[in-house]
Order: structure tokens, then C-alpha cells, then sequence
């Protein structure tokens, strides 16, 4: 996508420096800043620290930091710690993991003098895969956008609404729960986008900068606004990505997207969510029982990061002093309560037999540690 007319991936390898470019998302949307990654531990704190968010583009980052050790040394014992350092940063997002096995698979086999080239050519290979399940997952989300535009007045828009930012900085490039909205608008369709604010990180801030970006009319909203929205026939689709789905069709998603999909099934508000094919863990079943939830910083919910009156970036903290935060990162919403999963491959029931239709190859062998 563009930033003030040029186009980024939100992270890109320098062929010139050897080292990883990132577009860190701690500034955004105040202030466009590009770092980079010269070893695998910076690219290990960019992973917790979010300096890069999304499950798409941990993995990809994951990716790129193990091409960066095995330049450094590519030995067995440096691929495994590798492995178990990374996996470590981040647990919720499946991505990193399938990510991860993916590189230690493709790199063991391999003499140690082949190690490094290989590393780097198969973390260009996740990076270019990623951008194009992205960019087919808009055109499937499209097609069910343009179902409802006909159903609207000649003056009315199709309102969308999203939750956290599941937009090309959560990938590395088009976004999952964005990229059908770019897709529509680049064709022509009206669209609004009711953006949730997603605390405690505020990543909606990011949705609605991407948005801004790309001339999409959207309005960003508190978390506690879109049940009220959908009351009152203000939403016509919610999509929202995920971090990790079940085989049966359970989403994992940034904590309080279980809330809408609540509000979005009293009110008959279709609840859709854009899914990465390799966002979706084989393994599990049961989302609510085996997924591990991330607990972030309390830090995180007591304080808020803003621009000042004159200009700076800080935090500023709204808790009482000596207020504890609690802070789970991510939330469960079972598959009952999902209209549809929006794959790279097609639309599907968010269930097992909707999976395994798209994936049968993938299905056979669900249950499976992997």
C-alpha cells in the first residue's frame, strides 16, 4: 500500500545493508518511522515489544530473523535456539509458530554451508506469500460487499465495521480485514467504515490512518460504540481478522472481538472474518480450552500513548495511581457466532466441515501434533 504516495511493504529486506526494514508501528499513526533489524534478539524484542503487530507479519518477521542468524551461525544448535527464542515472544499468534517450523523444516536437512542463502530465500518466499493470500482474500471479501451494495440507496454507502488492525501493517502488504475494503473502493463501491478504537494499544488508530491513506471514508469509534450502531441499522457487515483459528472454525482475535460478534448476532449484523490460510491451527479444536490468551503489560492499560498539545509523542496515564491493570491481549469467539470465514481460498462456514471443504488436504491430517 501507500504512504503519502509511495508505495511500502511494512517490512523489506536491504539488500544493500543486510539487515531487516521495518515500518515500527510504536509511533504510528503520529509519526512514520523506519527502523532496522541487524540481529536476531532486535528482531526478537520488535516481535514482543510490537514493534511490528499482526499475525502475518510476526511470522514473516520470524522468518527474517532466522535468515539473520544463520548468517550469523548456522549451526544445529543455532537453529534450534532460534526456534525457541522467537517462538517465546509471542504465543497467541499461530503464524509465528508455523512460521518458525517452516524455517527449522526447509533448513535442517540442509549442510550447514547452504544454511544461510536457503534462510533468506525462504523468508522472501513467506513475505511474497503473504501479499498474495492477502490480495485474494479482498477479492473473496469483495464479492460479499458488492452483495450488499444493491440492497443500499443510490446515496448510501455499505457500512463496515472492524475491530483492531487487521490492515496491510498487520501483514506485509493489502491487510486481511482491510484489503476487501480496498478492493471495494478501488472498484467503485461506497463504502464506510466504522473503525473500533481497540484498546489498550489503540491499534484502530492504525486502521483508520491506513484508511485516511487510501481515501476511505471511516469514522474511528470507542469499543463500546458498535453494539449501539448495529441497534440503531448503522452496520451492514462487521470483518474482523484473527490470530489464530480452530480446525472447527473458533476465532482467537484481539481481546473484545467477542463482544461484537455478540452484538452483531442479536442484531443480525453478518459477522464475518478474513483468515489467512496459515492463521489457521490444524492441531486445535477447541479455542476456548486450548488456546493460550497472552498477558501483555498492565502498563499498557493504565497508560495511553498520544501526541501533546505542543507536538511530542508520550504517555500519559488515566488509571488512579496505585490502580493495578489486568491486560489478556486476546479473546475467543466461538464458531456458532461467526457468519463466515473469509480464506484465500474462498468464503466458508466457520466450521469443520467448511475448513476441510477449502482445505481437504489440510484437514486430513487436522488432530495432528505438529
Amino acid at each position: 500500500m501507500k504512504v503519502d504516495g509511495r508505495h511500502y511493504r511494512s517490512l523489506w529486506w536491504d539488500n544493500d545493508t543486510g539487515a531487516l526494514r521495518i515500518i515500527d508501528q510504536r509511533w504510528l499513526p503520529h509519526d512514520f518511522r523506519i527502523a532496522e533489524l541487524r540481529t536476531m534478539d532486535e528482531c526478537a524484542v520488535a516481535i514482543r515489544d510490537m514493534w511490528v503487530r499482526g499475525a502475518p507479519l510476526i511470522g514473516a518477521t520470524a522468518a527474517y530473523a532466522v535468515a539473520i542468524r544463520m548468517a550469523a551461525d548456522p549451526s544445529d544448535e543455532a537453529l534450534s535456539a532460534a526456534w525457541r527464542v522467537l517462538h517465546a515472544t509471542r504465543p497467541t499468534a499461530i503464524n509465528l509458530r508455523w512460521a518458525l517450523d517452516r524455517c527449522r523444516d526447509t533448513l535442517r536437512p540442509l549442510p550447514a554451508g547452504a544454511r544461510a542463502e536457503a534462510a533468506l530465500e525462504l523468508a522472501h518466499e513467506i513475505a511474497d506469500e503473504d501479499v498474495e493470500i492477502n490480495r485474494r482474500i479482498g477479492e473473496h471479501g469483495l464479492a460479499l460487499i458488492r452483495e450488499l451494495a444493491p440492497h443500499k440507496r443510490a446515496d448510501e454507502p455499505v457500512r463496515l465495521l472492524t475491530h483492531c488492525n487487521a490492515g496491510w501493517l498487520a501483514t506485509v502488504d493489502w491487510g486481511t480485514a482491510t484489503s476487501p475494503m480496498f478492493q471495494a473502493h478501488d472498484a467503485g463501491v461506497p463504502l464506510h467504515v466504522w473503525v473500533d478504537e481497540t484498546r489498550p494499544r489503540n491499534q484502530g488508530a492504525l486502521t483508520a490512518w491506513e484508511l485516511r491513506s487510501h481515501g476511505i471514508a471511516h469514522s474511528y469509534i470507542v469499543d463500546n460504540a458498535g453494539g449501539h450502531l448495529m441497534q440503531h441499522g448503522l452496520v451492514d457487515m462487521v470483518i474482523v481478522g484473527t490470530d489464530r483459528t480452530t480446525r472447527r472454525g473458533d476465532v482467537c482475535n484481539k481481546i473484545g472481538t467477542y463482544l461484537k460478534a455478540l452484538a452483531a448476532r442479536d442484531n443480525a449484523v453478518p459477522f464475518y472474518v478474513a483468515l489467512p490460510s496459515p492463521t489457521i491451527d490444524w492441531a486445535v479444536e477447541d479455542g476456548l480450552a486450548e488456546i493460550p490468551i497472552e498477558e501483555r503489560a498492565p502498563r499498557e492499560t493504565t497508560h495511553v500513548l498520544g501526541r501533546t498539545r505542543g507536538g511530542g509523542i508520550e504517555h500519559v496515564q488515566v488509571a488512579p495511581e496505585g490502580t493495578e491493570g489486568g491486560n489478556p491481549a486476546f479473546d475467543v469467539t466461538p464458531n456458532h457466532l461467526v457468519t463466515g470465514l473469509i480464506t484465500d481460498r474462498g468464503v466458508c462456514d466457520a466450521s469443520a466441515e467448511g475448513l476441510a471443504a477449502l482445505f481437504p488436504e489440510r484437514a486430513s491430517h487436522a488432530g495432528s501434533t505438529p
